[in-house]
């Protein structure tokens, strides 16, 4: 019978309730640089997909950008289910007011139930700018990442006092959740070449809407930056035990004969050999490299958690009970300051 109706017919009023909203999977923002997903993309959707197991949802990838052919089938192997595609040459660079009016488009319409961004600076812009029109909340620079199952809540460790505790937080009632990942938390999934999934192209709406930055001209050619120390492939980082800044400056001959980066723990830093742009450690930088060359270093727990998946770990140090030679897979006993200038010159003759 239609509402309307029995109210005329019996005098009372009768009050609908409102349809409560179903938010639903697991969303990630991707990044493309230079043509490539950057890593910390790949790495979300793998653990986006662990997640969404224990939910019964779906993995969800947003891809915004120009000349984007294959990069949703990379994101499909690595783990999404989907991937929402704006492949416009309006969006070729990325300007905070036109991709967050895309993302909040389509984020409203779609109400995704956990939201991850990378903990990037497109990220750390874009993130609380969307979180606050959608009216939710934010978790910045995730550690971690887990569900409480029963109560579809998202769990994220995250450092707080500049990075001297790890705080876990979660959302209460807030939706949709969203949090940005620090590059280098997550391992990259296995690319499954068999996996398959939907592309979704999106219908982009930038009327009276453009960027605000605008390029006008390029004065001089940049030499072309270092990846991120995260991301790097060989890393030769030094600890206190290498005594002196003398010691640290062979760190820095090692890594550059080995076309690696140069990292350091804190009291590298506290020494002022290295910068905070180059500490290792869990609540500075984590890193997952081919190769880890620790020279002075103890490998204390602080140290250990924040390069414990590199591949191939050598480790000097003069303390023979030292903990890095318990995680070492070559490990060589002596002053780092004796022992690396034979290795350059062996190096420097090949």
């Amino acid at each position: 019978m239609d509402l309307e109706y029995w109210e005329l017919l019996t005098g009372e009023a009768i009050e609908e309730e409102e349809e409560e909203i179903a938010y639903r999977d697991i969303w990630v923002v991707a990044e493309v640089e230079d043509g490539v997903l950057t890593p910390v993309s790949l790495e979300m959707v793998g653990k986006a997909r662990e997640m969404a197991a224990g939910l019964g949802a779906y993995v969800q990838a947003v891809l915004l950008g120009e000349g984007l052919e294959g990069l949703d089938q990379e994101l499909i192997q690595r783990g999404a289910d989907g991937v929402y595609l704006a492949d416009d040459p309006r969006l070729a660079e990325y300007h905070l007011e036109t991709y967050a009016q895309v993302l909040g488009d389509l984020f409203q319409e779609q109400k995704p139930e956990i939201i991850l961004f990378g903990a990037t600076e497109l990220g750390q812009e874009l993130a609380p700018r969307l979180a606050q029109r959608l009216g939710t909340g934010l978790i910045s620079d995730c550690l971690t990442l887990s569900i409480d199952e029963t109560e579809r809540v998202l769990l994220a460790t995250h450092p707080v006092y500049g990075g001297e505790y790890f705080h876990v937080s979660s959302f209460l009632g807030a939706k949709p959740q969203i949090a940005t990942v620090r590059p280098g938390a997550f391992r990259l999934p296995f690319a499954d070449e068999y996996r398959s999934g939907e592309v979704e192209e999106m219908a982009v709406n930038l009327e009276g809407i453009e960027g605000q930055v605008r390029v006008l001209s390029v004065s001089a050619e940049e030499a072309q930056p270092q990846v991120p120390l995260s991301e790097a492939r060989v890393i030769v980082a030094g600890g206190r035990g290498l005594g002196d800044a003398e010691g640290f400056a062979l760190v820095e001959e090692l890594a550059e004969a080995l076309g690696g980066q140069v990292a350091g723990t804190r009291g590298a830093r506290d020494e002022g050999w290295i910068g905070e742009e180059r500490q290792v450690g869990l609540s500075e930088i984590t890193v997952k490299p081919d190769l880890y060359i620790a020279c002075g270093i103890p490998g204390d727990v602080h140290h250990y958690f924040a390069m414990q998946e590199s591949k191939f770990v050598v480790a000097i140090h003069k303390d023979p009970n030292a903990p890095i030679f318990k995680v070492a897979d070559i490990g060589i006993v002596g002053d780092p300051k004796e022992i690396i200038p034979p290795l350059l010159a062996e190096l420097r003759a090949l």
